[in-house]
């Protein structure tokens, strides 16, 4: 839904109330800049006055001299206010500016950690990154400006038409009158523009997405040997780009040139029709020297707010974009009496299950019913794209089932919050996720507060301790991003650690040894088996010869549940697991 630039303003300036005062300071010292631009004129055309006046009367040298140098240490004084003021507005005001920024850029994370797994299996992380960086630049210069430029363009449009409406009524009218002609050029060009910024920012939030799926994934291009292909894919959005940004300051200088046409316009207005006033002695000299240097000062301030426009486009719509990602629900959440998941003993019970990743999809569980007691070991087999790692995302409410019911001891996982559901189930995934940092920050992962002893114990479980203490610097050792200085194996006994650390009651094993080799997922699997002891364990297997000693394998397919029992059971019986087991012995 397209939201308008009041509803926008009113989402964004609650963010000022911390910065209050900052933000009243920086608005007086606007008002005493704006004093000093003022009060020159004023100056001009008393000492103008004076002597038109007396000159050729009643001229006293010394009178005029005493004149000048009052007026000139009085505007020195002036001047010092206003360099104090300046200073204040273009530190503060632009560190408030920073904060706001920083409070936004806050809050926007905290809300995509909120956000499902749905939500980011259908968003572009690059996207996200440009919203969260570039669009919020735009916003440390909005907030800052915002009430700045209009405030002292207020003060001075106000106290320049009753000033010189008490020198001259008609001509301040006809000056006053052309200035809706400069307004109506700013609406005319202003949602062009706030259109053509809004593309740039799109695209170049697709073109970030763009470079990370690229150079995260540059060992594959380059193993393939198609970086012409990643070049000409790129060039084709930068390209793009350009086009967009081009569309944009075509708009923008049309902008600005018809504000300069403004601008004069006006001044000859001011010198045509103050000159025929002069003639008909309508206005004395002091006078219309006093209208062409405010006419000067209208203008500096009109041409600031256009000037500003653009800088005002650029805030809105960042404002626009944030506010469009706070506007997303999370479809999980917990719910209003939710209840802390505590003392877990590991019963798990799956409730006539239904679920599918779209609306308009196909089931991938339907009427699933299973139920699993405390320290049952599980494991899940079958073709891919019969729900096993579907079936094990539903349990720590990774995404929401459609209809059915998860128990865990006896409690719907709807009624529990989602921090202490999840900080009782432990998940060693097949794709490791490493963090850019060391060993050590990577296992205490699982438990913010371990200590270094308690690190080592759950490092030591996993196998992991004496590859660690063989790299350069132990446990400090820098393993790069996404873990890349590591093998897999090394990578994969890490995050045994992490859950380790962690000791959650269940345990979800999905695939964790099936890109390995056999050294490595010798070692890894009798890790895990020493991790799931005694825990409620789901596994997904790969290779079902790490499976044999389950309590209970599941044959999921699109069907649902088609066997169920021992590894005994399930050769004797024949059936479907008994096929896919000789298929995997004879591979």
């Amino acid at each position: 839904m397209k939201k308008s630039k009041f509803g926008l303003l009113k989402r964004f300036v609650p963010y000022y109330k911390k910065y209050k005062w900052i933000l009243f300071l920086d608005l007086l010292c606007a008002a005493l800049t704006t004093v000093c631009e003022i009060v020159l004129p004023l100056i001009v055309g008393k000492i103008t006055s004076y002597v038109e006046e007396n000159i050729g009367v009643s001229f006293v040298k010394e009178d005029f001299i005493k004149l000048i140098v009052a007026c000139g240490v009085f505007y020195i004084i002036l001047r010092i206010i206003d360099t104090c003021a300046n200073f204040y507005m273009a530190s503060v005001g632009h560190i408030m500016g920073t904060k706001i920024e920083t409070d936004m850029r806050h809050d926007l994370f905290s809300h995509l950690n909120k956000l499902s797994f749905s939500y980011y299996d259908n968003t572009k992380i690059g996207t996200l990154m440009s919203r969260m960086t570039s669009d919020l630049f735009d916003i440390t210069e909005f907030a800052h400006h915002c009430p700045e430029e209009y405030f002292i363009s207020g003060i001075k449009l106000i106290c320049a038409f009753i000033i010189l409406c008490t020198i001259n009524v008609p001509l301040t009218l006809i000056i006053f009158a052309s200035i809706p002609f400069m307004v109506l050029s700013l609406i005319f060009f202003r949602k062009r523009m706030k259109n053509a910024f809004k593309e740039s920012r799109e695209q170049t939030g697709l073109i970030n997405s763009q470079i990370e799926d690229s150079l995260l994934g540059i060992r594959v291009v380059k193993s393939f040997a198609n970086e012409d292909v990643e070049q000409a894919k790129f060039d084709k959005s930068n390209k793009k780009l350009l086009k967009i940004k081009s569309k944009a300051y075509y708009t923008m200088g049309g902008f600005q040139s018809s504000t300069r046409l403004s601008d004069g316009l006006m001044y000859i207005l001011v010198v045509v029709a103050g000159g025929l006033f002069l003639a008909h002695s309508k206005i004395s000299i002091a006078d219309y020297s006093v209208y062409l240097l405010f006419v000067s000062t209208l203008l500096t301030s009109i041409r600031r707010i256009v000037e500003f426009s653009e800088q005002f486009q650029r805030g809105i719509t960042g404002i626009d974009r944030f506010v469009e990602i706070m506007d997303i629900e999370p479809e999980i959440k917990d719910s209003k009496n939710a209840k802390k998941l505590e003392n877990v003993e590991g019963r798990v019970d799956f409730i006539g299950v239904t679920f599918k990743y779209t609306s308009d999809g196909k089931d991938v569980l339907t009427d699933l019913n299973l139920s699993v007691s405390a320290g049952e070991s599980i494991a899940l087999v079958g073709p891919s794209g019969g729900g096993k790692t579907t079936l094990c995302s539903l349990l720590p409410r990774f995404y929401e089932v459609n209809s059915g019911e998860i128990k865990i001891d006896g409690t719907s996982i709807k009624d529990v919050t989602l921090e202490s559901l999840r900080e009782n189930i432990g998940v060693v995934a097949q794709d490791v996720y490493l963090f850019s940092g060391s060993v050590k920050e990577n296992i205490i992962y699982g438990k913010k507060n371990a200590t270094d002893d308690e690190v080592i114990v759950a490092a030591k479980l996993a196998g992991a301790h004496e590859f660690i203490l063989s790299l350069p610097d132990g446990y400090d050792t820098y393993v790069g991003e996404r873990g890349v200085k590591l093998s897999g194996g090394q990578k994969q006994r890490i995050s045994i650690a992490r859950v380790f650390l962690k000791n959650p009651p269940i345990l979800i094993l999905d695939e964790a040894t099936s890109a390995l080799d056999n050294e490595s997922e010798r070692i890894v699997q009798a890790s895990l088996e020493k991790l799931a002891k005694g825990r409620t364990t789901f596994t997904i297997a790969h290779r079902l010869t790490t499976i044999k000693s389950a309590d209970r394998i599941l044959v999921l397919s699109e069907n649902g549940i088609e066997e169920s029992g021992t590894h005994k059971e399930l050769m004797e019986k024949n059936g479907k697991y008994a096929d896919l087991y000789k298929l995997y012995s004879q591979d």
